[in-house]
């Protein structure tokens, strides 16, 4: 007990040594009100996730080691920050949007470093990078001003972040399952630091976002960093968070994680105002193209060689307000379509190595011709179709009544507990694999493979038929 006290007091002492530089005033004041913030529950609780999760997400990094450690170390980094944060919400006046952004660019630039590691040559380990890095956004719950702010509630907005790192996890379970659980334990790890951790965090001390101090100190930029910090990057920062593609012609733009919000919110603007509608030129009726799909803007310069495939540009667009087209896409693993109703399809045709999350329930979802996809959906009233297709991870987060899968090879199939039901149809396919939950919630992922071969037998005049099955000598 007088171990932790000690430490508190250190930490207590270290706080007011980096907030007496930057972006406050000073004298004796300050320092009551920082060592009072330090000790209000909510710091306290959050504190004890970062000393229970992030320490276990941790210790499991310590003995993979590499460049997993180094992801690790930055997810560390950016909950130390978002401590800090809170911390000087406690004694701080709610900031003018472009202040706001100022004040959130400690976080922001540890998010950033993070998401440089993705970057370049594509590491042995990159599904524990994507996952760790993409998990990340999820601290963008601090940003949350209200209703019109252009995001989701705070507790809505980590659930739906990590929905993205999500699909990067599962890979690392079904990888390492049978090979390294210490792999197993750090993916585990992380996933529970989000879910329920930070969820569980954000539900019982901010519901609603943030709690400013309406009679504290009024924030102000700081002429110089505190010692020790992060260098920040050139402007604009060449960091993948910042990266803007070729503006998408949908309404929706794929998101690009927290540094996407600070960049609306330093413009003053919602975070939906900038979004643009489909206009009469978008439409299919007046396009002339060979595919009877809606094309991409002429005014949309795509000057990034890797972007265009053989068949066409690549597309995310809005057609009539009835079907989404998400059209050869190519490397483009932050695809995001969300605002989409229960009345909407989506097409995705042409795509290779890339990823798409649908958000929300739509009517139909269909996937053709693409290599290397992987899609994240939530719920489909109707079916989700798989066609044409080679090596496609798919995840269902909510109910998909019908799942077929026609001339692919190489399809794995992430089914919710809510899609267990669903009503599963292969044609001319192989290597159809489906992974289910296990039964308590630290139990691993069941994986089941679909017979693609069949024994046909001639019995009272009919042919019954069977899968095939195979022993092992």
């Amino acid at each position: 007990m007088d171990e932790k006290l000690i430490q508190r007091l250190e930490s207590a002492v270290a706080r007011l040594e980096a907030l007496h530089t930057g972006g406050f005033g000073h004298g004796t004041s300050r320092e009551v009100d920082v060592t009072a913030a330090a000790s209000d529950p909510s710091i306290v609780a959050f504190e004890d996730l970062i000393s229970q999760c992030v320490g276990r997400l941790l210790s499991a990094a310590e003995k993979i080691g590499g460049q997993v450690l180094d992801a690790t170390k930055v997810v560390k980094d950016a909950f130390s920050a978002q401590k800090e944060l809170l911390i000087k919400i406690k004694g701080t006046q709610k900031p003018d949007m472009k202040g706001l952004s100022e004040f959130l660019k400690p976080l922001n630039e540890v998010i950033m470093r993070g998401s440089s590691l993705t970057e370049g040559r594509r590491s042995d380990f990159f599904n524990h990078l994507k996952a760790a890095t993409d998990s990340l956004t999820a601290l963008a719950w601090i940003a949350y001003t209200g209703k019109d702010c252009g995001m989701s509630m705070p507790i809505a907005h980590v659930e739906e972040s990590w929905q993205m790192a999500e699909f990067y996890n599962n890979k690392i379970l079904v990888e390492y399952r049978s090979k390294d659980p210490n792999h197993v334990e750090w993916a585990k790890a992380l996933k529970e630091l989000y879910l329920p951790g930070l969820r569980d965090y954000v539900k019982s001390h901010y519901p609603l976002g943030p709690v400013w101090n309406a009679t504290g100190k009024t924030f102000v930029s700081a002429p110089a960093k505190a010692p020790g910090a992060t260098p920040a990057p050139p402007a604009p920062p060449p960091a993948s968070l910042f990266k803007t593609e070729s503006p998408k012609s949908s309404s929706s733009r794929p998101k690009q994680g927290m540094a996407a919000v600070f960049e609306e919110i330093s413009s003053g603007k919602s975070i939906t105002s900038g979004l643009r509608k489909v206009t009469n030129d978008m439409k299919t009726k007046n396009r002339a193209d060979r595919s009877g799909i809606v094309g991409a803007s002429e005014k949309e310069g795509r000057v990034s060689s890797p972007s265009f495939s053989k068949a066409g540009p690549p597309k995310l667009e809005l057609q009539m307000g009835r079907k989404w087209v998400v059209e050869n896409q190519i490397g483009k693993k932050n695809l995001v379509i969300d605002d989409c109703d229960a009345k909407q399809s989506v097409y995705i045709f042409g795509c290779k190595d890339s990823v798409l999350q649908i958000q929300g329930k739509v009517n139909n979802i269909t996937i053709d011709k693409c290599t290397k996809m992987g899609v994240v959906f939530s719920d489909v009233v109707a079916a989700f179709e798989v066609v044409n297709c080679s090596g496609v991870e798919v995840q269902c987060q909510g109910v998909a009544p019908t799942i077929s899968v026609d001339n692919t090879s190489g399809c794995l199939l992430y089914l919710s507990k809510g899609s267990l039901e669903a009503s599963i149809t292969t044609a001319k396919s192989s290597e159809v694999n489906i992974l289910v939950p296990g039964a308590g919630p630290d139990a691993d992922w069941e994986e089941h493979a679909l017979p693609q071969q069949y024994v046909h037998a001639y019995k009272d005049g009919q042919f019954i038929t069977s899968p095939a099955t195979h022993s092992g000598g």
